[in-house]
């Protein structure tokens, strides 16, 4: 089976090669937000919205022109990748089978500095080096070694750092994973991970732990003058800080799921709903939403979880060991006895206590749960197999 593949370092970069990129990085996203209000002006007026041939045959122009003449300065194949992602985000928009639809929106200075090199016979890679069309040679902190036929390259701007992710294409066995064991995992807040094998994994909640120091950043820099150079740094230390949660998530996550798909061949979670389930209670002044302050908490501790990311991980690690990840109805999982299968709502006695009602059967609450998950799991691949 052949996979897609990306590696992820932080580049080595001195003051010139960061004027450079910086440079790439602001004539892409200029063009970006030329084409996307030439677009919404003619939505606005009922005219038809530019496709990537017409949105490239003005861009040469414009490199042509006095006034956007700079635009040469980039390489055409970085404008062009741009040009694409944008024809293919107005597709996107107006696809009815997205599930979440939406328009493509302007790009901001210092949160969407990225662009992409398509060529792969232009891209040399040699240890810790990698060598881009009119970039010269540019070093990289290398974790592990880069393994496939590379396909493209896209550099990103984070923070005050730089990245660069190499794509590449490999071919792996679909048997790898030798495991035969399954598991079930019922996903919480208390407890981050509750798998049917009674292990209970508490959650990192990066956000939480620098929720503290992210309100005094921004109490800051509220008291500074707006765009002036204090307030720009302030922003800068900020971004710093929302980096740090993710990559500590990131990370966090990234070895849960690891661990998980190397040792077992099949595995079974919750379907839930992140989006409806984090939505807001607040409605309007006149008719206020209930509990709105312990929804927000609600809200907040959900998302620090990082469930979909998780889900996305488990499912991709999977695939590459060989394993597979099932996906179940997560109605009444936490009221359903394990042993004789009674549901009751009063089955569940606290938030960690479970004791049936009929049996008297009595387990961890997340514990019963994942083992319901594990259970409707099984159901669904015999149904599956019988097919």
């Amino acid at each position: 089976m052949r996979i897609k593949k990306a590696y992820r370092f932080k580049l080595k970069v001195n003051l010139a090669q960061s004027h450079q990129l910086n440079t790439y990085a602001g004539h892409c996203r200029f063009l970006w937000n030329k084409c996307l209000c030439i677009n919404l002006h003619r939505l606005k007026n009922k005219q038809p919205i530019m496709r990537y041939h017409e949105m490239d045959f003005w861009s040469k122009l414009y490199k042509q022109s006095e006034e956007f003449g700079f635009l040469s300065e980039c390489p055409a194949h970085l404008l062009q990748q741009k040009l694409k992602d944008l024809d293919r985000a107005f597709r996107d928009a107006f696809d009815k089978t997205q599930p979440n639809k939406k328009m493509p929106k302007f790009r901001k200075k210092g949160l969407h500095d990225s662009f992409r090199f398509p060529a792969p016979n232009q891209i040399q890679l040699s240890g810790n080096r990698i060598k881009l069309p009119k970039l010269d040679w540019l070093r990289f902190f290398r974790s592990q070694a880069v393994e496939g036929d590379v396909k493209n390259v896209t550099l990103s701007k984070k923070g005050k750092d730089w990245f660069v992710a190499i794509q590449v294409e490999k071919d792996i066995s679909p048997s790898l994973n030798q495991n035969t064991s399954s598991l079930g995992i019922d996903l919480g807040i208390a407890h981050f991970a509750t798998t049917s094998e009674g292990e209970m994994i508490v959650g990192l909640n990066s956000f939480k732990a620098q929720a503290n120091k992210l309100a005094i950043a921004q109490r800051r820099l509220t008291r500074k003058k707006k765009y002036s150079q204090n307030w720009k740094k302030q922003q800068h230390k900020i971004r710093a800080i929302h980096t740090k949660i993710a990559n500590n998530r990131k990370d966090y996550l990234h070895k849960i799921s690891t661990r998980f798909s190397k040792n077992h061949a099949m595995i079974v979670i919750e379907d839930l709903q992140v989006s409806n389930m984090s939505r807001s209670a607040k409605r309007t002044l006149e008719n206020p939403g209930r509990n709105v302050s312990a929804k927000s908490g609600l809200n907040k501790a959900i998302l620090d979880q990082g469930w979909s990311e998780f889900r996305r991980q488990l499912e991709y690690k999977l695939m590459w060991q060989g394993g597979v990840l099932l996906t179940v109805n997560p109605q009444y999982t936490s009221q359903q006895c394990t042993i004789c299968h009674h549901i009751a709502q009063s089955n569940r006695k606290s938030q960690g206590k479970f004791q049936c009602e009929v049996c008297g059967f009595e387990s961890h609450a997340d514990i019963n749960a994942a083992r319901n998950i594990l259970a409707a799991g099984h159901a669904v691949l015999a149904c599956g197999a019988s097919a």
